[in-house]
């Protein structure tokens, strides 16, 4: 019955041409700032969802780093602990650093990162390789992978020897206080046997070499690590595999998930994403003063009938559910448009692709959409939220409003 009200006086002609014009701009406003939404929410969960799976070639599902310090000593004992932990599928030791590479004249800050056998298996770097092999050499004999951007960066290019016969990579010490400081760094040949390309952040920092050089070079022993990498059977077990293994662990390691290992990017994509969210909720306020004056002016209009309904016996309660029912029903054709609208551009971006990203920079040269429900439910209840807070005010002043028929 409240709804059928509404409907009538939304459509139903009115003395006041006005109330309708300004009725109907709410209606597009928020249509267009509900279309608005949805869009910058699917556009972000796009990206997210693309920067996670570039990543996820990087990261390992789950990593012990120690909570002090940049080394820790794990045995092999431990190892073998590890691989008895259900849902663990392969153990890794690191030994990472920052290092300074050269070639000849050319040089740029690296993190090398030394990796053992089991890393080729679990980790998905070797099949981002674009030239040469995942080769990573013997201590004796240390070859190593770089990013794209470093290759640049020294000028080493792997199919032409004579641009990558002389590296030279440099590393700190671990060593007790000495009052020399070049005895606090060492200095190892290296030769470069492929390029890998994942993402800007990693192809312009890391170096991959063998796990032994790395320890030679940072001098700590061969059971000294700076972090333990860990894959798993299926990704879907990473809370309960980190609760065992923080059980197991002692004090000294935390236990962190893919997610953790690079948290301050993802809090940087989602606070950008609420940030942009927050303002275009401003929009829809803006559009509720727009709803309180229709609706001010519909219940100056509407007088006569709010006295025929109090005469029928409808209390201010009924009086007032009728004009929120208009706000809302304002709301809600709004809402419905602009999600519709959203809902059929992020189809065809899916499907033809054909808002295009600028620069050309980027992996993809297209803005990525994902429609999540989640998303409608929060923009639906933000916006049904907003009217109903706009509207209480003109209704509880057409409940409260004494008529009398002549």
């Amino acid at each position: 019955m409240n709804l059928l009200f509404a409907w009538r006086y939304f459509t139903g002609k009115k003395k006041a041409n006005a109330i309708n014009i300004i009725a109907w701009v709410t209606t597009g406003v928020i249509a267009f700032a509900t279309c608005c939404q949805v869009l910058v929410l699917s556009v972000f969960n796009g990206f997210e969802d693309l920067v996670k799976s570039l990543y996820a070639s990087f990261y390992s599902d789950v990593r012990i780093v120690p909570t002090q310090g940049k080394t820790f000593e794990f045995s092999p004992s431990d190892f073998s602990k590890l691989q008895k932990v259900p849902g663990i599928a392969m153990v890794s030791g690191i030994a990472e650093e920052k290092a300074l590479l050269k070639n000849e004249d050319a040089q740029s800050v690296v993190q090398i990162k030394g990796v053992d056998s089991n890393f080729v298996r679990m980790s998905g770097v070797p099949a981002d390789v674009i030239r040469g092999d995942f080769n990573t050499g013997s201590p004796d004999n240390p070859k190593m992978v770089m990013g794209a951007g470093v290759q640049n960066a020294i000028g080493a290019f792997i199919d032409n020897p004579l641009s990558s016969a002389n590296l030279t990579v440099i590393l700190p010490k671990k060593t007790e206080n000495t009052s020399d400081p070049l005895q606090s760094l060492s200095e190892g040949n290296i030769s470069p046997e492929g390029v890998f390309a994942i993402q800007q952040d990693f192809d312009n920092k890391y170096i991959f070499s063998n796990i032994g050089f790395v320890q030679q070079q940072m001098g700590i022993g061969n059971h000294e690590f700076t972090a333990v990498e860990i894959k798993l059977t299926n990704p879907g077990l990473t809370d309960k595999v980190m609760n065992e293994l923080t059980q197991l662990l002692p004090k000294s390691l935390k236990v962190q998930s893919k997610y953790q290992q690079n948290s301050n990017l993802y809090n940087t994509m989602r606070m950008e994403k609420w940030a942009i969210y927050a303002v275009l909720t401003l929009i829809l306020v803006i559009a509720a003063f727009n709803m309180i004056s229709a609706l001010t002016m519909l219940v100056l209009e509407k007088q006569q009938d709010i006295a025929i309904l109090r005469s029928m016996g409808s209390d201010e309660s009924r009086i007032r559910r009728i004009f929120l029912s208009e706000g809302i029903l304002l709301a809600a054709i709004g809402a419905g448009i602009g999600i519709l609208v959203a809902t059929v551009i992020c189809l065809l971006q899916l499907k033809f692709k054909f808002i295009k990203l600028q620069g050309g920079s980027f992996v993809i040269d297209y803005f990525p959409v994902k429609l999540l429900a989640t998303d409608f439910l929060m923009v639906a209840g933000t916006i049904l939220l907003i009217a109903v807070a706009s509207s209480w005010s003109p209704a509880a002043k057409a409940a409260r409003q004494t008529v009398t028929l002549r």
